[in-house]
């Protein structure tokens, strides 16, 4: 057994379609040895592709891979024939199963003996180590043979040290023979997922607004995408033509889907048609059965129909709600009925439903070409259907909102009213997280717009959508524009457009374009202090001023603010920021809520910031704002690691990334990567910081986010450090907290000074980093940040001779109770108690040490909880009191790792054995040698085998 990945190909599908080239990538391998999944999803979603990546991903031991051939599912066990036949044959990877009769020990009435074959053929087969079983669509494997591998998927421990994946399509009901095997369903593709996918079929050469228009025509399916793609001519995929509208037609929707549904009755046809229609615009891809079922009852005059007793293998009803099993199943049903059928449907549901989806149901009835009817019928629909669209009071989604104002706009001819309509659709569209289709509806705003208001507020939107998902310095400039086209004709927007061309620059680490973007309206008179008040970030206004009266006052206050802390005027900034805090309230707009949370992060009034990004949170949840979902979650996850709840602050990032991906959110999926690399950076899990800061450069490569690239940065070094790497770290973080070109992001270098200096002090290079101490001492008398000033000392103490090395760091402890936050508290326990030891204080550096491993634990730093360990094993007592050079110091992982080694295996032999990256053994091996007090691995090898001879005590 070499421990090689084996893939074996057998009995090719007959009429396969083709498959997607790419599928989402998953860090590991998605089972273990004795574990089984079902791979499930809609048609085109990837099942295949997934099998080959489990199977690379799979590095313990060999893959066997069986495709079933629908030809043979008839054919009683012909399935297990196929499996059973590749073991009979050697290999060089491994020993040839026992010998069977002609059946391969198949008693065709006995499934028993069929359960028998299979588990013994894999538990000679995965004898020698784990093996790999990828069976590719079992569902079309023969009854008897479904039937065992079932059997074997909800016991596979039964067959030894095997892994069992198997795929099945998730739009039809599960065959009974495989319920109860853990399902594991693809979803679809992200937006950023789907382009990569283009970009890596063509190159990098396909039009970025094709690229975009196929994205959002996928909706995450990559064997549609594909198939959109391979449609286009090379003119067309260069931008040059027009595409064909619609892009995913009735013939391509249905051969994706394989023709099915097929051999269905007029009143089956008729049932889905009408579900179908009833979903079109649904949030969650449901619809209420009763309308559904009225509108039937209209369309068939009462025929059997209208008992709604739809295809299972199609749709689901459950809880008065019905649902497709597959949106590519959902949409190919649409299509295909034709322009006549659909609009009956509509008319249909539109008699039965009230409200905002019954004028829309309304609005679909109506012809194609109905802005150009002289009866006036569809000008009085369209703006019926735009007031209530607008109409806060009544009950919609931003996503509904956005499909009746864009189809007001279709019933309207060109003009003013057809701009505005539009202009209106696209800001639901970015509201529901739907950037791409907000960008379209403003691209014919862009062309149709006849005045400089329409326009401006074009560029508003486009700006807004640009700076979460775009190059920030384009959504900049297009905010400037925006400023400059509103300004004479919507001062509010236009301050809108000031701020967020502020937010832009700030993103870039652009801090002349952020004063040039603020700086309008700097004669005006700032606030004063109130009297008796405190000017400083925590400190409540009692002005009655505070509270604003709109969200104009606010936007107005937060400009001020920003202003006033990047021209160093921190009095000011501290009194308009606070302005902007005390503004924000459960219940109030999401926008002025996120304008809150961002003011208190500046101030680092974490509890302010923790207040108003929760509510934002909450507002964007119940108000169905998708957009606002990822940016509420990024301030959580930043507060939380300013608070050093790193845990916590994982926990929003990770819940942010998927919220920004579905919203098509890059910008602000890469704030969460890094915010994700920080938090993994105190816990030792140096695979997860390596592959979130991976996806937070490429993002910000790309698109110029200078503030997340210094955040993942950051992350790297303070990983290092972690490690017990200081000197990397110092490299590392040197050029990002130094004056000069490779400075880091303004608003983040400080942040990172304390990590640097305490780098460089443990490296033996504390001369240079006195500069940087004294800058970072103007930010903590700013008071923007809770643990500023205990860090200070920290620092100072780093830097300082014996003799007031001490009184700092009893200062700095002092400071950090008020401060409060596990992690600095500990980092500065740790760093004293490594300076008492080393100068033999021994007992008092014992104190030290155990607090600040306790402090570690608490908080989930288990790389720096290592080090203090080491540091009490070095001061002549382990964490549990047992004495260095104790193997029962180490985790059962390192000590299986210190066997492995003990035995002579390398790095990427241990790594095969235990299933894990050779970067995972490398980092547990060196967490080993500093356990055990090690200098080598002949050393290691010694000690094991010493204490395996050694009896245990009584």
């Amino acid at each position: 057994m070499t421990g090689q990945t084996t893939v074996r190909h057998t009995a090719p599908a007959v009429g396969r379609r083709d498959r997607p080239t790419a599928v989402p990538e998953r860090a590991e391998a998605p089972v273990a040895a004795g574990e089984a999944r079902l791979v499930t999803g809609e048609p085109g979603c990837g099942r295949s592709r997934f099998l080959d990546r489990a199977a690379r991903a799979f590095t313990a031991g060999p893959v066997v891979h069986v495709r079933a051939d629908p030809a043979a599912a008839t054919v009683p066990y012909a399935g297990l024939r196929v499996l059973l036949g590749l073991f009979a044959e050697p290999n060089a990877h491994r020993p040839a199963a026992p010998p069977r009769n002609g059946r391969h020990g198949l008693d065709p009435l006995d499934a028993p003996s069929a359960d028998a074959a299979l588990r013994s053929a894999l538990r000679t087969a995965s004898a020698d180590g784990p093996l790999l079983v990828c069976v590719d669509d079992a569902h079309l494997w023969d009854p008897v043979s479904r039937a065992a591998l079932g059997r074997l998927g909800r016991d596979p421990r039964a067959a030894g040290a095997v892994a069992l994946l198997l795929t099945a399509p998730g739009h039809r009901p599960l065959d009974p023979e495989f319920a109860g095997i853990p399902p594991l369903r693809l979803d679809p593709l992200t937006a950023a997922a789907s382009a990569a996918l283009l970009d890596e079929e063509t190159g990098g050469s396909l039009d970025r607004g094709v690229r975009d228009d196929l994205v959002a025509e996928a909706e995450g399916n990559p064997a549609l995408l594909l198939a959109l793609l391979r449609s286009l001519t090379p003119a067309q995929l260069r931008g040059r033509a027009p595409l064909p509208r619609p892009l995913a037609d009735a013939e391509l929707l249905t051969a994706l889907v394989g023709g099915c549904p097929s051999a269905l009755t007029a009143e089956e046809e008729q049932v889905l048609l009408t579900a179908a229609a009833a979903v079109r615009e649904a949030e969650d891809g449901s619809a209420a059965v009763a309308p559904v079922r009225r509108a039937l009852a209209r369309l068939t005059g009462g025929a059997p129909a209208a008992r709604l007793d739809p295809p299972p293998d199609l749709l689901v009803l459950g809880d008065g709600r019905l649902r497709f099993r597959s949106a590519l199943v959902r949409r190919a049903l649409y299509a295909r009925a034709g322009e006549r059928g659909r609009r009956a449907a509509h008319r249909a549901l539109a008699a039965q439903e009230t409200g905002l989806s019954g004028l829309l149901h309304h609005a679909w009835a109506e012809p194609a070409d109905a802005a150009t009817a002289t009866d006036g019928t569809a000008a009085a629909l369209a703006t019926a259907l735009a007031a209530a669209a607008a109409d806060p009071a009544v009950p919609a989604s931003p996503r509904l909102r956005c499909a009746a104002l864009a189809r007001a706009a279709d019933l309207t001819g060109d003009g003013p009213d057809q701009a505005r309509h539009r202009l209106a659709a696209a800001q639901q569209a970015l509201l529901a997280g739907q950037p791409h289709r907000a960008l379209r509806l403003l691209d014919a705003v862009r062309t149709g717009a006849p005045d400089a208001e329409l326009r401006g507020r074009a560029e508003l939107l486009r700006g807004a959508a640009l700076l979460r998902d775009g190059p920030v310095d384009e959504a900049r400039a297009t905010l400037l524009l925006a400023k400059s086209l509103l300004a004479a004709h919507v001062p509010a927007a236009a301050l809108a457009a000031t701020l967020g061309a502020a937010d832009a620059a700030w993103a870039a680490g652009d801090v002349p374009g952020c004063l040039e973007a603020l700086a309008e309206g700097r004669g005006e008179k700032e606030p004063e202090a109130p009297s008796g008040t405190s000017a400083g970030p925590g400190a409540a206004s009692t002005d009655t001023a505070a509270s604003l009266a709109s969200g104009d006052d606010v936007l107005r206050e937060h400009r001020r603010g920003m202003l006033a802390l990047l021209e160093r005027r921190f009095g000011a900034a501290v009194r308009s920021l606070r302005r902007v805090v005390d503004a924000g309230a459960p219940g109030d707009r999401v926008e002025t809520l996120l304008r809150a949370a961002a003011a208190a992060l500046l101030m680092g009034d974490l509890v302010g910031a923790r207040g108003a990004a929760t509510a934002a949170l909450v507002a964007a949840r119940t108000q169905g704002e998708a957009a606002a979902l990822g940016p509420a979650l990024e301030y959580l996850a930043y507060t939380e690691l300013r608070a050093g709840r790193h845990g916590l602050a994982r926990t929003h990032a990770e819940e942010g990334l998927r919220a920004a991906h579905r919203a098509g959110q890059r910008n602000t999926a890469a704030h969460h990567h890094a915010a994700q690399a920080l938090a993994a950076s105190i816990d030792g899990d140096a695979d997860a910081v390596a592959r979130h800061v991976r996806h937070a450069q490429d993002i910000s490569l790309r698109h110029g986010l200078a503030q997340a690239a210094t955040l993942a940065e950051w992350a790297l070094a303070r990983a290092d450090l972690g490690d017990g790497r200081p000197a990397e770290a110092a490299d590392r973080l040197g050029p990002l907290v130094r004056p000069g070109p490779g400075r880091g992001h303004f608003a983040v270098w400080m942040l990172a000074v304390p990590c640097f200096v305490e780098a460089a002090a443990r490296a033996g290079r504390g001369g240079s980093a006195g500069p940087v101490v004294e800058e970072f001492a103007e930010w903590a008398r700013f008071g923007a940040d809770p643990q500023a000033p205990a860090q200070l000392l920290r620092c100072r103490a780093l830097l300082a001779p014996p003799d007031r090395a001490d009184g700092l760091y009893e200062s700095a402890l002092a400071l950090h109770d008020t401060a409060g936050g596990d992690f600095e508290r500990a980092r500065t326990e740790f760093l004293y108690g490594q300076w008492l030891r080393r100068r033999r204080r021994l007992r008092e550096a014992r104190d030290r040490l155990g607090a600040a491993l306790v402090g570690f634990e608490r908080c989930g730093a288990r790389a720096w909880a290592e080090q203090a360990r080491a540091e009490l094993r070095a001061n002549g007592t382990s964490a549990g009191g047992a004495r260095a050079g104790d193997l029962s110091a180490l985790t059962p992982q390192q000590l299986r790792i210190a066997h492995h080694v003990a035995g002579g295996a390398t790095n990427r032999e241990i790594a095969q054995a235990l299933t894990v990256s050779t970067r995972t053994v490398d980092y547990h091996l060196r967490k080993v040698f500093a356990a055990l007090g090690v200098r080598s691995r002949v050393e290691l090898a010694r000690l094991v085998e010493q204490t395996e001879k050694t009896p245990a005590h009584p």
